[in-house]
């Protein structure tokens, strides 16, 4: 990734935008979910629960499209790439979003959830800047 763009990557992840994932499903039909993201230099990880659809897909196949897109100017980026999926058993990384993404609130109660982190790992960008 050249400094520009990996400038550009980071800047739509840290700034405000809406960010949404899309797995294969298994007829290999797209099936999208608005997440919260974050960079963590070389991959961008987010946080999901076992068994939800976008895991079961991403489970099967690693394969995966993470657009992120500012809330104010029209610039996004497309990351394709593949998942690693790890344990989260203390939802650290869950909590963490939500102290970003929700102003503290505390992450819902989810009884018996089997939490995980997801790190995209990318092989391409596309980016669009007006």
């Amino acid at each position: 990734m050249t400094t520009q763009l990996a400038g550009l990557v980071h800047e739509l992840i840290d700034g405000p935008h809406h960010a949404i994932l899309s797995t294969v499903g298994p007829d290999g039909r797209p099936q999208s979910s608005v997440i919260f993201v974050k960079d963590e230099g070389d991959t961008f990880a987010f946080s999901t629960i076992k068994g939800r659809v976008k895991t079961r897909n991403m489970t099967r196949d690693p394969r995966v499209s993470l657009v992120v897109a500012s809330t104010s100017d029209g610039r996004y980026v497309e990351i394709r790439g593949h998942v690693q999926i790890t344990d989260d058993p203390r939802n650290t990384l869950g909590q963490e979003m939500y102290d970003r993404y929700m102003g503290g609130a505390s992450h819902p109660d989810e009884p018996g959830a089997e939490r995980l982190i997801v790190r995209v790992v990318p092989d391409k960008f596309t980016t669009f800047v007006p």
